[in-house]
């Protein structure tokens, strides 16, 4: 894909976040998608591509009245999204859609009208994980984070510092679910999920959704928003199967987005302003640092511990709060990449002044899948 020849001029969440116990979750979807169009003067008339995961496009489209050229169901977990945005932005330049609308939304917390998900027994997991005990993703994580801990010499302390970080981060943001600051010490004394995880390491569990419309950049200038560039992509998968990584001291799904994206957008690590990486669980990030290039793993640890993320540090990083603190209804990518744009936009709760390019990570499963979208607001 050429650099910035895409760009995103719609983006808008839910109404509300958190706890929506009156919402259905294609309901969701709708409030999001007609955020997002309002927010840049369209209607349904107007789109002619559709991508979304776990809810269909066949039922989004229905649901909104949109006629579409282009479709996209790609459904490989929380970084869906960072997917969709990578092959809109490639139907936009071979002229397959000229709108794409991407939504995602769920009723995590109140189960409105959500999908009942199963592990099917003849699924890998079914048959070479689930027999042996683990269930979801706050037991099955802990298999390679203890590896991770133990091969590069990170910590507990160094760990509950992320979620210490992110804290900080929400108290900045109106729409966070939790804003009161938290220490280390209330971190580790938190009560016991699956060990090494306290649950002030787990991601929230809500309601709530997010959409993003985009188009080419020629046209992008005709919007009443300012325009957000694709600067550079990225997507992998690894395995459905965590055990089954091939190190779990590092995924390899990270370690082909990531440098994908950077290799495209033509940057190096010195010139990222702002960094958002998917932190369901408070490892997550120090994986993100690691496989992205930032540094070593065994310094990212370290480097969180030592305030380089945190308000005022030099890597401003989950500036809304995360997945720990700001929201997660189950599929974070999609506000992760909100908040991005909110950021090359000027307008974020917690803006990191003069922000020109932001780097935004995401995982699917348990490293399962990865997508990574590089935004800029310079044409």
């Amino acid at each position: 894909m050429r650099r910035k020849t895409v760009a995103v001029v719609g983006a808008a969440e839910t109404t509300k976040l958190g706890v929506i116990p009156d919402v259905s979750q294609i309901q969701l979807h709708a409030d999001a998608a007609l955020n997002a169009m309002a927010d840049c003067g369209l209607s349904p008339k107007d789109i002619d591509g559709v991508a979304t995961a776990v809810e269909t496009p066949q039922q989004i489209a229905q649901y909104l009245g949109i006629t579409p050229t282009w479709v996209d169901g790609t459904s490989v977990g929380g970084c869906s999204f960072m997917l969709h945005v990578r092959h809109a932005a490639a139907a936009i330049e071979c002229g397959l859609a000229k709108t794409i609308l991407i939504t995602h939304a769920e009723s995590g917390k109140s189960g409105i009208g959500r999908p009942p998900r199963s592990v099917p027994p003849d699924s890998l997991n079914g048959q070479f994980e689930q027999p042996f005990g683990p269930m979801g993703p706050p037991s099955l994580f802990p298999i390679p984070v203890l590896r991770y801990m133990k091969h590069y010499g990170i910590t507990h302390e160094q760990i509950a510092m992320v979620s210490v970080v992110q804290r900080e981060r929400a108290a900045k943001n109106p729409r966070a679910t939790f804003k009161d600051p938290i220490t280390v010490a209330d971190v580790l004394n938190s009560r016991m999920i699956a060990y090494p995880f306290r649950i002030l390491q787990c991601c929230l569990v809500t309601d709530g959704g997010g959409a993003l419309i985009l188009t080419s950049a020629d046209r992008a200038r005709d919007f009443p928003t300012k325009p957000v560039y694709i600067l550079g992509t990225g997507e992998s998968v690894e395995t459905p199967m965590v055990s089954q990584m091939q190190t779990f001291d590092s995924s390899r799904a990270f370690r082909i987005a990531g440098p994908l994206a950077f290799k495209e957008a033509g940057i190096t690590h010195k010139d990222v302003d702002h960094l958002m990486i998917y932190d369901a669980f408070a490892h997550l990030p120090l994986y993100g640092l690691g496989d992205l290039g930032f540094m070593p793993h065994e310094e990212t640890g370290k480097f969180i511990a030592d305030g380089n993320t945190r308000p005022g540090g030099k890597l401003p990083l989950n500036t809304n709060g995360g997945g720990l603190s700001y929201m997660h209804s189950g599929m974070y990518g999609m506000y992760a990449l909100q908040e991005s744009v909110r950021q090359m936009r000027g307008i974020a709760p917690a803006q990191v002044p003069g922000a020109k390019i932001s780097v935004c990570h995401g995982v699917g499963g348990m490293f399962a899948a990865s997508g990574t979208i590089i935004f800029t607001n310079e044409r």
